[in-house]
């Protein structure tokens, strides 16, 4: 392809609004245009790029067993009200209604279609083992698009879904998509590691995500130095602090006048923040709860929705606190009424709490779970933190920042009792097939494939990704030499079935290399008068810089040695 005919637009310098590297790099290079928050179209060169990273998936998932189909975007409503989505997802979800009023949705997955396609399909034990995975456009309303490709409202994922007679066999299913997985990062030139993560609206039993690990990530990471524990920030486990023993003391109400922070009050009291016992203030789908939990330690919400099995939970606003009679600062379990308590185990084996008194500057102290208040639920739900202790070793975690690439979920039969994917066993007995699911957003792994490969020049794309496996720079193009070395170099590189990029604009050397480098084709190659006279045509290794001139004869086999070490 020559540059002089391709749809594509550089910039020296990204939009103002671009804060990722990859979305700075993402516009600079040209390969995506934005059309609203969460939108964006794919030029030529970037979408070459997609298409290569989904035949790494197709080939992974292909040699994993998994079979390719291909389902509507556009669901019937029903399918997700069978299933209780429609409501789970609330807002995500994008809702049409035909001319004849029939209600649909944009599917934002296809755990309900792929049971559907299943059912159809399924009929006994020798079915089984199956995996289906599609390549399909999705659409989620999502309230904050962010990144660039790394959060948007349509993007495209590759989604699969595995279905077996049991859980054993399930393991299977779920070992080599995990192992195709690995396989497709490592290709795509993506470092990833497998950290524990919770299974979100989708549901099931275990669930693992490839994290790429970044600064500008959107997720927290807990990572064990000691035995290598990995887990997402709503998923981790962790060893609290032990409690301060004692014998149960009688409760003390005292003046604790402008002591409204956890800190400020351990400090007024001349106690440790592990004495004190927080109270904190939850809608949870849409009725109030109140949740306690020791005071050096927060609230995971995620882990308290999943205690609860509730859709929502957010932090009440200040009208519902008002509106409750609870007072922000002084509020404890000790003689609350009219709303279900949930308490940490913290909150419920330490003893000699000091609590709010449920009346402005005053605490009450040596408060104790079971005598003074009780809990109606008690669940763990507690935020890990960075130096918190490991749960299996106890060595204090660290946390790091990072990127989601792949989920996989063991679902179980969730969607196979609701929708109806059932099979006949070797007696002939009716049953739920056991089913996992395994998802990977396409547009977000091109995002994380440029994080992870660029640097102050430009993206250093790994060949297997990379648009062009070579980038050709033609200078003088008015002279006779350079016409015929690049018809020459064309030919020979075109027999090694090496695709090219030919820069034969009539701009600037500085600009060509600039474009060059900014576009990070893993080989250049200029031809120059200069060169020529010297034997052959410049090489440059993208990524190390190298460069040296080779003659005609050699180049392709250079470049290939080349392509091979990127």
């Amino acid at each position: 392809m020559r540059m002089s005919k391709l749809m594509l637009k550089t910039l020296r310098e990204p939009p103002s609004e671009a804060e990722l590297a990859s979305h700075k790099l993402l516009l600079r290079a040209g390969l995506v245009t934005p059309f609203a928050a969460g939108l964006y179209s794919f030029t030529p060169v970037g979408w070459r790029v997609l298409r290569r990273i989904e035949a790494i998936i197709r080939e992974e998932m292909d040699l994993s067993g998994a079979q390719e189909v291909h389902l509507p975007a556009l669901n019937p409503i029903e399918m997700w009200e069978q299933t209780g989505r429609a409501e789970a997802m609330g807002q995500t979800l994008f809702r049409l209604a035909d001319r004849k009023e029939r209600g649909f949705v944009l599917g934002p997955t296809h755990e309900e279609g792929m049971s559907l396609l299943a059912s159809r399909h399924i009929q006994s034990y020798r079915d089984l083992p199956a995996t289906l995975y599609q390549i399909q456009t999705k659409f989620r309303d999502e309230p904050r698009p962010r990144g660039g490709l790394v959060r948007l409202r349509e993007f495209t994922m590759k989604d699969a879904y595995s279905f077996d007679t049991g859980w054993d066999t399930l393991d299977a299913s779920y070992d080599a998509a995990f192992e195709a997985y690995v396989r497709i990062f490592r290709r795509a030139g993506v470092p990833v590691i497998p950290v524990a993560a919770d299974s979100g609206a989708i549901g099931g039993k275990d669930s693992q995500e490839f994290v790429f690990l970044t600064d500008d990530g959107e997720d927290e990471v807990l990572l064990c130095p000691g035995c290598g524990y990995a887990a997402n920030a709503e998923k981790a486990e962790f060893t609290p602090p032990p409690a301060i023993a004692g014998e149960l003391l009688p409760v003390e109400r005292v003046h604790t006048p402008g002591q409204r922070t956890i800190a400020d009050l351990a400090r007024f009291l001349g106690v440790e923040e592990r004495q004190t016992v927080k109270a904190v203030f939850y809608k949870v789908d849409g009725k109030p709860v109140f949740v306690a939990i020791r005071g050096d330690l927060d609230v995971n919400e995620v882990k308290l929705k999943n205690a609860l099995k509730a859709k929502d939970a957010e932090p009440m606003d200040e009208a519902m606190v008002r509106a409750l009679g609870l007072v922000a600062g002084s509020a404890s379990a000790v003689g609350l009424k009219g709303m279900p308590i949930v308490a940490d185990p913290s909150a419920v084996e330490a003893p000699n709490l000091v609590a709010g008194a449920n009346e402005a500057d005053y605490h009450l102290v040596n408060t104790n779970h079971g005598r003074d208040w009780t809990a109606d639920v008690v669940a763990e739900i507690a935020l890990a933190r960075r130096g918190d202790a490991c749960a299996t070793c106890g060595t204090a975690l660290d946390v790091r920042r990072g990127m989601e690439m792949g989920h996989v979920f063991k679902l179980g039969t969730i969607y196979s009792e609701a929708i109806g994917v059932h099979y006949l066993d070797e007696s002939g007995e009716r049953k739920p097939c056991v089913m996992g699911c395994y998802g990977i957003g396409v547009e977000r792994m091109l995002a994380a494939v440029i994080e992870a490969n660029h640097d102050d020049n430009g993206i250093t794309w790994p060949p297997e990704v990379s648009p062009y496996d070579v980038h050709v720079v033609a200078l003088n193009l008015d002279q006779p030499a350079v016409i015929e070395a690049l018809g020459q170099l064309e030919q020979r590189l075109g027999e090694e079935r090496l695709s090219l990029l030919i820069d034969d604009r009539d701009d600037s050397a500085g600009i060509k290399f600039k474009d060059a480098d900014l576009l990070g084709m893993p080989v250049r190659i200029t031809v120059s008068p200069r060169a020529l006279e010297k034997g052959g045509v410049e090489l440059r290794d993208r990524r190390s810089g190298e460069t040296r001139v080779v003659a005609l004869d050699a180049v392709a086999g250079e470049a290939r040695t080349i392509l091979a070490r990127a």
